[in-house]
């Protein structure tokens, strides 16, 4: 009887043990608090990012800290920048003497670019901003919000930020980017004064859908995979449907983008961004023929050689109207897009001190900007459909 008491003692103290693990172990990540007690067997991190399209980072899981590394942090680079991610209330894992430790759930932010705000309004982590690169950059009206509720800290771009501000404000993560170019990169600076830095390079991918997913890479920070998954899914599945819907049109327009800037026409490589989205809309990218993914630096003469006679026209320069085309060089009025009223800008939204919501917004909801240019291209396949960010020139 007394060997029956034991057994049923053991089985009631390992069910027990058993239910305060289930306890411990969080059902969905920690995004406002700290793992209270560490458990080695527990995984901190149930909700999971995989990354389809981006090709610029990777990120690997472990059960209380994950592993990021950006491979690309800008072009031909030949660096890569590992971020260990430990859950707050675990220990530092051993092994990583060369990346940079970081805790989440992070706080408070820094976002020196403005293609990552619309992750801190997408995700709810607005109050979680607290400083920002220029203010005049910024378009989205919930950060402006907090920019004239004096909530918000200005610390300048570049070599040009305020590293002892920065440090003042102290906060436990700051988001930027890398060119590779001394004379232009903050992340030196913010680093040799002992900032928690982490590089974004979401302007290096070429793909559309790459590039918003890197909603996942800010995420990650937060603990936010959960609510960067949710939204990356419903972006993308929309941007698909349009490519799908784009592929079944009976032409294919010709499309010639940008103008002459300081005496150069920069016109987009075959594999960059703009390209894939002109594509991906049914257009036939005059330089589609181009393998590069930045900019082509043509001639005015070798421009219009080669596009004079494109049925579209986008993206010319800061113009609001056809005038201020024939203003700036009379000789635009020799392609046959500008002859027949078919130019386009991306500037329709545009806050009070020039900041461009394209360039921000866009960013991370592509599927806007590729309802646009299929509406543009194709009008038969979205009659309904009224350009968000980009204006009909007249």
């Amino acid at each position: 009887m007394k060997v029956l008491i034991r057994i049923v003692i053991v089985l009631l103290v390992g069910l027990l043990a058993g239910a305060a693990l289930a306890q411990d172990a969080p059902a969905v990540n920690l995004v406002e608090s700290c793992a209270e007690s560490y458990d080695a067997t527990v995984d901190y991190f149930p909700d999971k990012s995989e990354i389809e399209y981006a090709e610029g980072f990777e990120v690997e899981y472990f059960d209380s800290y994950k592993v990021i590394r950006v491979v690309r942090p800008w072009r031909d680079s030949d660096v890569t920048f590992t971020y260990v991610l430990v859950q707050c209330g675990t220990p530092v894992p051993e092994g990583y003497e060369d990346a940079a430790i970081i805790e989440v759930p992070v706080s408070t932010a820094v976002s020196m670019s403005t293609t990552y705000l619309p992750h801190f309004v997408e995700l709810g982590l607005i109050d979680h901003l607290v400083g920002v690169d220029e203010f005049d950059f910024v378009y989205s009206p919930e950060i402006r919000e907090r920019i004239d509720a004096g909530e918000l800290v200005e610390l300048g771009g570049g070599t040009a930020v305020n590293v002892e501000q920065t440090i003042d404000l102290d906060p436990d993560l700051i988001l930027t980017y890398g060119l590779g170019i001394p004379d232009y990169d903050a992340h030196p600076m913010l680093l040799d004064a002992g900032l928690a830095v982490a590089l974004n390079s979401d302007y290096m991918e070429t793909s559309p859908l790459g590039r918003a997913e890197w909603i996942k890479f800010n995420a990650m920070f937060f603990n936010r995979e959960a609510e960067a998954n949710a939204y990356f899914d419903d972006a993308a599945g929309r941007y698909n449907e349009l490519v799908a819907l784009a592929a079944g049109a009976a032409d294919r327009p010709t499309v010639l983008v940008n103008a002459m800037f300081s005496g150069t026409w920069y016109a987009a490589g075959g594999d960059s961004y703009i390209a894939r989205l002109i594509a991906d809309a049914g257009g036939d990218y005059l330089w589609s023929d181009d393998d590069s993914g930045g900019a082509l630096s043509l001639s005015f003469e070798a421009v219009l050689e080669r596009a004079q006679d494109a049925d579209i026209w986008l993206n010319p320069n800061f113009w609001l109207s056809l005038d201020e085309g024939a203003a700036e060089d009379e000789r635009y009025a020799e392609f046959a897009a500008f002859q027949n009223g078919r130019v386009y800008n991306n500037n329709q939204r545009i806050g009070e001190l020039g900041a461009n919501d394209y360039a921000e917004g866009g960013v991370v909801h592509p599927e806007r900007v590729l309802e646009d240019l299929i509406a543009i291209l194709h009008p038969e396949l979205l009659p309904e459909h009224e350009l968000f960010y980009f204006r009909h020139l007249e």
